[in-house]
């Protein structure tokens, strides 16, 4: 069965469009809480939410629908999304929902959810939940309609938290860093945490007002925290998104360090202490982290060098974490910033990120560029090619001989990566290699065979 709502990253769109509007979410909810009564009597459902104006609305909308289907429901207020996930673990709730559109701009919005044990949940849930929407309502006696209640702490629970995956033995004192909060669910949480942990800290993008979400701040914007460490003198610079599950690193002297670089420090942060990246397996460590499609090839040659294993999975932190907790490893990452660290937290979360990485440099006293001077990224080239209707792209015979002929050419300094887009009729082709313009030429020969 085909899902029709839910994406790779729950359900998101447009508000006011379908499928995010006041009464959708509403028989979502209900939906929702059909599926939990089914293996619980009376479930309670977490609640949090970023800094988008329609949050208000869309937070009545799910209160309404969980509590009909007598369903039990704690608001937590803006919190990142990581931090629904801890919360949803460690008061033993039914499931983490959180309302947000992550690094869209505010006039988008979506609504997540996590398991019980903070975790995403499998596609044969969601399923379930799409079929329970297709079901008439069964609205709860008035007898058994789940009750709401607001959780007043929940950010400083979460603050706690944090703070406990940084060393017990090491200080942010003396340490200057900017804060880019995008306008976002951490723009309160994020500057406590490095506050509180010693560091002096300077804030950007810590000024929601509903609307400014993601505008030319966080993660997906990081010119602005370059600026502003350059302008500060300060030692590092963090960008989250909109929810806070990404993250994008800057040093002291305004360079951009992105997931598939922060990614690598942390595995040889990990080697360096005698760790492993993986738990333990029939009695022997598997050392290896997962990566996507478009992890850098440059990160997975340096990888090799430690002979750590890179496995790459479809682009998509869901689809990381599938790969880790098939292989029973614990660190994983895209380029984006979304870093996964088993051992410290359930999913992604660039607060927990970030305090891994200054973990890294202080216990080494490196520099981020001194602790990366191993790995130099490649060119990668990106071409997009939107497909004529009916186009059969796949049996294009032009586009095997030359994709066969650029691997040749490139070897094992280089690649080749063709994947249809999944939002539009576009075939993107990527090719990496050491030298950009031998990974421009080659990207254009390979697309000109699309082009009909």
């Amino acid at each position: 069965m085909k899902r029709q709502y839910f994406g790779t990253d729950g359900i998101r769109g447009t508000v006011g469009q379908a499928p995010i509007t006041p009464d959708f979410v509403l028989r979502l909810a209900h939906a929702v809480g059909r599926v939990l009564k089914q293996t619980e009597v009376r479930p309670t459902v977490l609640i949090g939410k970023d800094t988008r104006i329609s949050g208000y609305m869309l937070e009545s909308a799910l209160e309404s629908g969980f509590n009909s289907a007598g369903v039990d429901v704690v608001l937590l207020g803006p919190l990142p999304t990581p931090g629904v996930a801890y919360l949803t673990r460690t008061l033993r709730a039914s499931l983490g929902v959180v309302i947000s559109a992550s690094h869209n701009p505010f006039a988008d919005n979506g609504i997540k959810f996590f398991s019980a044990q903070g975790s995403k949940l499998p596609d044969a849930w969601e399923l379930a939940v799409e079929a329970a929407l297709e079901q008439p309502p069964v609205w709860a006696a008035s007898s058994d309609l789940g009750k709401s209640r607001r959780l007043d702490d929940a950010a400083g629970r979460y603050i706690e938290f944090c703070k406990s995956t940084f060393a017990s033995d090491l200080t942010l004192k003396g340490v200057k860093i900017v804060v880019d909060g995008a306008h976002g669910a951490a723009y309160q949480v994020a500057p406590k945490v490095f506050h509180e942990l010693g560091a002096e800290v300077i804030t950007i993008g810590c000024a929601p007002d509903g609307l400014n979400i993601n505008h030319e701040v966080g993660a997906t914007h990081p010119q602005a925290l370059v600026d502003a460490v350059r302008e500060h003198g300060a030692h590092y610079g963090i960008a989250l998104d909109g929810d806070a599950d990404r993250l994008q690193l800057v040093d002291g002297e305004g360079r951009l360090f992105n997931g598939d670089e922060i990614l690598y420090l942390m595995v040889k942060e990990r080697l360096s202490r005698g760790g492993k990246t993986a738990s333990k397996r029939a009695g022997e460590a598997v050392t290896g982290v997962v990566g996507t499609l478009m992890t850098n090839m440059a990160v997975e040659l340096a990888l090799k060098a430690r002979a750590v294993e890179l496995v790459r999975a479809n682009v998509g932190d869901r689809y990381v974490l599938e790969e880790l907790e098939k292989r029973s490893w614990l660190l994983g990452g895209e380029g984006s910033g979304h870093l996964l660290a088993l051992d410290k937290h359930s999913t992604g979360d660039g607060i927990v990120s970030a305090l891994q990485v200054l973990q890294a440099c202080i216990r080494s006293g490196e520099t981020l560029a001194e602790l990366l001077a191993d790995v130099t990224l490649f060119p990668q080239i990106l071409i997009n090619v939107r497909l004529t209707p009916g186009q059969d792209w796949k049996s294009n015979l032009h586009l095997t001989a030359a994709t066969a002929a650029v691997e040749a050419e490139l070897g094992d300094t280089g690649r080749v990566l063709i994947r249809a887009s999944g939002t539009e009729p576009l075939v993107r082709v990527m090719v990496e290699a050491r030298d950009a313009d031998q990974a421009q030429a080659c990207a254009q020969r390979i697309a000109d065979t699309l082009r009909v």
